[in-house]
């Protein structure tokens, strides 16, 4: 879980996975247009999102696609943010104000 976190930390890689997110089964050539890194840059930072899980590689004859694996990110909700219901956010939220109100 740590490689997700790691990745999912530097706002390039979030850049790539929300391309991904847009139009998923992208070209290395595709994700390269418009950021402001090199294609090198790119690379490395494809091969981190790999490495943790939240690009898969799909070859198409001699094209490379890359597509989100979004299973990652749906752990870390259910283990880590949907455990904070609505309910009991706004219960803490109420009291929070009741409680500077006085």
């Amino acid at each position: 879980m740590n490689d997700i976190f790691k990745a999912l930390a530097d706002p390039c890689r979030r850049e790539l996975l929300d391309r991904l997110s847009e139009e998923n089964g992208q070209t290395l050539g595709a994700l390269c247009e418009r950021m402001a890194i090199s294609r090198q840059g790119v690379t490395k930072h494809l091969a981190l999102l790999e490495a943790a899980n939240l690009v898969v590689i799909v070859w198409q004859g001699r094209e490379k696609l890359h597509y989100l694996n979004p299973e990652p990110i749906q752990q870390i909700h259910q283990r880590w943010i949907g455990k904070f219901e609505p309910q009991r956010l706004q219960a803490l939220a109420t009291l929070k104000k009741a409680l500077e109100d006085k």
